[in-house]
């Protein structure tokens, strides 16, 4: 025969569901309703198309700042280093990935290493499985 168990009283249960703990000590499971599939896919598509369109202002808004860097031969490292960070989260989008390549061509007879830093982040961060000479030209 087993133990038996203590019965709770009303006051700790009712505690107990205050601090969202069922009569057993364990959390309760929130109560989720069950979702279209339709209306989560476009729930989804409606944010993946916002990041894109962020990704999409942030390569327009950094354009003009790296052409002026390279026109100009700046030797500015930290606005470099800002825009190719910036750039980095961007370069996921072709207009972003041209801009991050352009600068960090230009960096690179600045501070090589520093540039071959940015370039093994974007490797690590959205480079696929495609080799380097698979990889279409800038």
């Amino acid at each position: 025969m087993g133990a038996k168990k203590k019965p709770t009283t009303p006051a700790k249960a009712g505690a107990d569901e205050r601090q969202g703990m069922a009569p057993n000590n364990f959390p309760q499971t929130p109560k989720v309703q069950s979702a279209n599939p339709n209306t989560a896919l476009n729930s989804i598509m409606t944010l993946v198309a916002t990041v894109n369109e962020l990704h999409r202002q942030m390569a327009a808004i950094c354009a003009p700042i790296v052409h002026e860097l390279i026109l100009t031969r700046s030797q500015d490292v930290q606005k470099i280093e800002e825009t190719l960070d910036r750039l980095l989260g961007s370069a996921c989008i072709p207009e972003g990935l041209r801009l991050f390549k352009s600068l960090c061509r230009y960096y690179y007879d600045l501070n090589p290493a520093a540039t071959a830093t940015y370039v093994h982040a974007y490797r690590e961060m959205w480079d696929s499985e495609m080799s380097v000479e698979q990889e279409p030209p800038a």
